[in-house]
């Protein structure tokens, strides 16, 4: 049995996924995902997996430092109100709000983040992309050997949750082909001495769609109804 996805659970309704195919405003996005976390715990909508695009903006997690925001007047800042640090957002990087019933599910925080990551590093291996964790760094970091340069790691994926009555909201952002200098206004995830890079930046042609399809195809991998989210003992 695959890492990362364990354990028979009760049979869990497939979730509703939406595309915004324009760029969504930000407090927009924390409007609907309350909305919908409100009647996901209600029993009144299913769970939902929502695929958009951000404006360029930073966004300051519940223990941001005021001192890795270093350019201020660059973009908008917004309290994002999930856990983690600052973290650009903007045209190119594919965000995934999950809205997902741990209840239903596992209500274990730290599976469901392991699980978020599982999720990334096997979407990104469609397109043979190593992602990898690290002790200590949140989200998911690629090992560069590029011709000519020292070795080095990058970050290619960022993950912050939060959770309310054991639904979640929040997620996880992945970098298709965004404009990398944005993330010189701030010191991505209170992490100053890595990069950030993307699949474009890689290499690799790959469109939002394609990610788009790699992220469905993936998803029953690890949060299948016949699954449960914890890491392999």
């Amino acid at each position: 049995m695959p890492d990362g996805s364990l354990s028979t659970a009760s049979k869990i309704a497939t979730p509703e996924w939406r595309v915004s195919d324009l760029p969504v405003a930000y407090p927009e996005a924390l409007a609907d995902m309350d909305a919908r976390v409100k009647a996901i715990r209600e029993g009144s909508a299913p769970e939902l997996l929502w695929l958009l695009e951000h404006p360029p903006l930073s966004t300051a997690g519940t223990s941001a430092r005021r001192e890795d925001l270093l350019e201020p007047d660059r973009f908008p800042v917004y309290e994002a109100g999930r856990g983690g640090q600052y973290t650009y957002h903007g045209p190119g990087q594919r965000i995934v709000y999950a809205m997902l019933d741990l209840k239903q599910r596992n209500p274990d925080v730290r599976c469901y983040v392991h699980a978020l990551e599982e999720w990334v590093i096997r979407a990104l291996a469609r397109f043979n992309v190593t992602g990898e964790r690290r002790e200590g760094r949140v989200g998911i970091w690629v090992v560069r050997h590029d011709l000519g340069l020292p070795m080095r790691e990058d970050k290619i994926a960022a993950i912050g949750v939060r959770v309310r009555h054991w639904v979640t909201f929040h997620g996880l952002s992945i970098n298709v082909e965004p404009e990398l200098s944005h993330f010189q206004g701030i010191v991505p995830c209170g992490i100053a001495q890595h990069g950030v890079t993307s699949l474009v930046d890689l290499g690799l042609p790959v469109t939002m769609e394609d990610l788009d399809v790699a992220l469905r195809d993936t998803f029953d991998e690890v949060f299948g109804a016949e699954t449960k989210l914890c890491p392999k003992a």
